[in-house]
């Protein structure tokens, strides 16, 4: 495809304007289309392994996101109750030595505001607000986007990358209802200096118990504890970053948890305690026509069990950019976009899936036992997920 070519990313989110960055420094002209009215981005914690941090940093952005983001030190699965501890594996400069680039645990906000930086000083003009896309038609040399205001606009490729309910895949491929999982969670963020100095260690814990679990770590250089915790129900259907629900629910939920949790827990904000219902995306056949690709949530939403949501996004950003980049016809290329990464994404949302298993399981021997038998997970994921490089991955 030539360099020159008009790329439209429909969606503004991390995945979208990792793509656009991607594609912009690649000599692509691109405009990214967001249906909201402002740039910002809701939620709390999110991390980012080797196979994610590599690309960005090839962008450029590594002393941004030392300035804002956490190494953390170790992965740690603890029992629920007594802080035992099941099994873990090094991060911290264990992480960048074998992988070739940092483990970072940041707010989402930061991230998105980092990459808006990013594309923005890349194209002033790189992003349009207010741009919710309802549709698009292909013809044999473009594609052309319809929007609600009624407007118009034309490309030569039209990446999808409007998240879980993407309009742009229900028009590709007809509708495709995201699938609920049975499973909610919990998110609040907690000021450190609310909570005992030295409370908790630089490290990532994921709490296990019956029928749930919770994931803990700082943020913003340790001023922030972030807590997110995962309940088996199937009656908290609402799926939305921004859907309150009563700290008083939560703190049900977690009754008879370690001192950790309920620490986080008393200090929430009573206010600005929100739940979310989880949905994944069974594996889809096809991810793009002619024109059109898909990529991040919009085509393979997982559970967060494995902290690869995001980073699966900017590792489609660079493979994308790869095949684009090359001599091929464009059908062609993104015939190899998908066919390489449809796998790896296949897998993530499997064993993410999963995970949900092996972290609720009924009682303390249960629990050990299930992860004496899964064997050591850290050796697992060093050997073909955060050994990834999609950067320099050979591409068949």
């Amino acid at each position: 495809m030539k360099n020159n070519a008009r790329i439209a990313v429909v969606g503004a989110g991390l995945g979208g304007l990792a793509a656009a960055a991607c594609l912009m420094r690649a000599g692509f002209e691109v405009k990214v289309y967001e249906q909201a009215p402002v740039l910002g981005e809701v939620g709390a914690g999110i991390q980012l392994s080797a196979n994610a941090t590599s690309v960005l940093r090839s962008l450029g952005l590594q002393s941004e996101l030392d300035a804002v983001g956490v190494r953390p030190l170790s992965y740690d699965f603890c029992l629920f109750n007594t802080a035992e501890r099941l099994q873990g594996f090094a991060l911290g400069d264990d992480h960048e030595a074998r992988f070739g680039a940092p483990y970072y645990q940041l707010h989402r906000a930061d991230l998105h505001e980092i990459l808006v930086r990013c594309v923005s000083g890349l194209s002033s003009n790189a992003i349009e607000l207010n741009k919710s896309c309802v549709g698009f038609e292909e013809g044999p040399d473009e594609v052309t986007l319809r929007f609600s205001d009624g407007s118009t606009a034309t490309a030569d490729l039209l990446v999808g990358a409007d998240g879980i309910k993407s309009a742009v895949l229900e028009q590709l491929v007809g509708p495709q209802a995201p699938r609920f999982t049975g499973q909610s969670a919990w998110r609040i963020v907690v000021p450190a200096n609310q909570l005992p100095e030295g409370f908790m260690e630089q490290r990532m814990y994921i709490w296990v118990g019956p029928g749930k679990h919770a994931v803990t770590y700082y943020l913003r250089g340790g001023k922030l504890v972030n807590l997110v915790a995962c309940v088996d129900s199937d009656s908290w259907t609402e799926e939305g970053w921004t859907v309150k629900a009563p700290w008083e629910d939560l703190k049900q939920e977690f009754e008879g948890w370690c001192d950790k949790i309920q620490l986080i827990v008393d200090q929430a904000d009573r206010n600005s305690c929100f739940r979310w219902a989880l949905y994944n995306r069974p594996a889809l056949e096809s991810w793009h026509s002619n024109r059109v690709v898909l990529m991040g949530d919009a085509v393979h939403a997982t559970l967060p069990y494995m902290a690869q949501g995001a980073v699966m996004a900017v590792e489609d950003a660079a493979v994308l950019t790869r095949v684009l980049s090359s001599d091929e016809e464009l059908p062609e290329a993104l015939a190899r976009y998908q066919r390489n990464r449809l796998p790896r994404t296949t897998r993530i949302v499997n064993e993410s899936s999963a995970n949900a298993k092996l972290f609720h399981h009924e009682s303390e021997s249960a629990l050990r036992e299930a992860f004496a038998r899964r064997g050591d997970i850290g050796k697992d994921r060093a050997q073909w997920l955060y050994s990834y490089q999609p950067l320099t991955v050979p591409l068949n």
